[in-house]
């Protein structure tokens, strides 16, 4: 942890001697809204992107090129850093205006189904995922919402009346701050991702942080702690309890100074854990077998229809819309495809209507219900060095709803073996949002792919309110205002 900190004393200290972060923001000249997801090219395969609000960041340099700035739908914008100043860092850009007749010559619309089925014919043209080194930067924001939590202690006969009613209190108090609380949660990351295939990637992580207000910090298993821990001040805190719920045993030696023990915040992250979450991310956007992407442009599963033509760097782009046709099909939504390639260069997707994810009820039974209610996202695409696409921008949203209700059971390790009986319910809303913005892709070779090691864990920065200067000159993902607003009060 020693080495972490003194390096990023040492890059902090550099980059306020060496350069200096600029942030701008894209608007529509005539609406004056925010442009979202525009491209803005620093070099021939170098830059960044704006956010959901149209802002991004940039380090000035004294020797940099012209700024090009491109979204689908407007015209090119090029600029230099001392333009985007004299701008008040509000860059207006013009829309495309589409023009369907002058680009056709006959009164035809083009063909849906004809142009699905050139991409499907490209794919291996114009994608390649095997052996590629992506350098990514990586944002999770995560917020609970929850509906309703209640704690009730059903059997206790060896517990003092007053003891008992003083939990009891504890506990109602518990349930009333948790259901008011309003959990969010960020996490970020820079890192190498190297991919052999769909199923074979390894991390080399760079660096991480965390924003989050712990007190707030409510997953379903640390309100369940906390509740667990309340009840322990009330019992014999000189015994150990076996934890039980139903008929499985959950803990075998709890008690109270095991709970006041416990490193609940290590600042640190499992390796492993970063890479499935990016190399999942990254495989939802590419042509693997059963790939989201690749049933979509299944003409078996979804139909298509012609929507517009609009423009990106001055190409030619489709726009489709695409919906179930079948019902084991779950997205709608719209395709952006090159008219000179046929490949996507972007893709937004919904459940449909009436579509779900992952669910089970076993409310009955188990006590146990959940539904993944909501899905969406956006990819974009660029073209890296060998000119084979490649996303540069992924997000990712899920909503799901949860409900838990289970009894559990307090038995001492002792030769009266008292138990404490208690019921514990809660039930609401978990959205979580996934982005991964990759800065460059380059091809590798197996043999290097096979030296790489993987580090168990890596440490993170906790922080109590977003700084943008633990990031340096490294290019990320430009926080949206509920993040730079998000401070952790005392």
């Amino acid at each position: 942890m020693k080495h972490f900190i003194a390096y990023l004393i040492i890059l902090l200290s550099h980059t306020a001697i060496f350069s200096q972060n600029i942030t701008a923001r894209l608007i529509d000249k005539n609406t004056q809204n925010p442009i979202p997801f525009a491209a803005i090219k620093t070099a021939e395969f170098d830059g960044v992107i704006s956010n959901e609000e149209g802002y991004f960041t940039l380090i000035e340099d004294k020797d940099q090129n012209d700024i090009t700035i491109s979204c689908l739908g407007y015209k090119n914008k090029t600029l230099t850093i001392q333009e985007i100043k004299s701008l008040n860092f509000l860059i207006t850009l013009e829309e495309s205006i589409n023009e369907l007749n002058t680009v056709y010559v006959s009164n035809k619309r083009p063909n849906a189904d004809s142009i699905i089925a050139r991409v499907r014919q490209n794919i291996s043209k114009n994608y390649d995922t095997k052996l590629y080194k992506h350098e990514i930067f990586s944002r999770e924001t995560a917020y609970m919402d929850f509906d309703k939590l209640d704690f009730e202690i059903e059997k206790a006969s060896h517990v003092k009346k007053k003891n008992l009613e003083s939990a009891n209190k504890s506990l109602d108090s518990l349930s009333k701050a948790v259901v008011q609380s309003k959990t969010k949660h960020f996490k970020d990351f820079k890192a190498d991702l190297f991919v052999n295939d769909s199923s074979n990637s390894k991390i080399k992580v760079y660096k991480a942080a965390e924003l989050v207000d712990q007190k707030n910090n409510l997953s379903i298993e640390e309100v369940q702690s906390r509740a667990q821990h309340v009840i322990l001040k009330y019992l014999d805190t000189t015994l150990t309890y076996k934890l039980k719920t139903g008929l499985f045993k959950i803990e075998d030696s709890l008690s109270l100074k095991d709970e006041d023990r416990k490193e609940h915040n290590k600042n640190e992250y499992e390796v492993k854990e970063l890479n499935g979450q990016a190399n999942n991310l990254l495989k939802r956007s590419q042509f693997n077998e059963n790939s989201m992407l690749s049933k979509i442009v299944d003409a078996d599963l979804y139909e298509y229809s012609f929507v517009d033509v609009s423009y990106f760097n001055n190409e030619l782009i489709y726009i489709i819309n695409y919906k179930p046709k079948r019902s084991k099909s779950k997205y709608t939504g719209k395709l952006f495809i090159a008219d000179n390639t046929y490949a996507i260069t972007k893709v937004d997707f919904e459940f449909a209507d009436g579509k779900r994810g992952n669910k089970f009820n076993l409310k009955l039974i188990l006590g146990v219900k959940y539904i993944e209610n909501m899905r969406k996202g956006t990819v974009i695409y660029r073209k890296d060095t060998l000119n084979k696409y490649q996303p540069q921008y992924i997000k990712f949203e899920e909503g799901r709803y949860f409900y838990v209700s289970r009894p559990l059971k307090f038995i001492e390790n002792s030769l009266e073996k008292n138990k404490t009986s208690f019921d514990f319910t809660i039930e609401g809303n978990i959205i979580t949002k996934q982005e991964l913005l990759l800065n460059s892709s380059t091809k590798i070779n197996l043999d290097l792919f096979n030296k790489l090691t993987e580090e168990k864990s890596v440490p993170y920065v906790k922080l109590n309110k977003y700084d943008s200067a633990i990031w340096g000159q490294d290019k990320t993902i430009e926080p949206l205002t509920e993040m730079k607003e998000f401070k952790v009060e005392d």
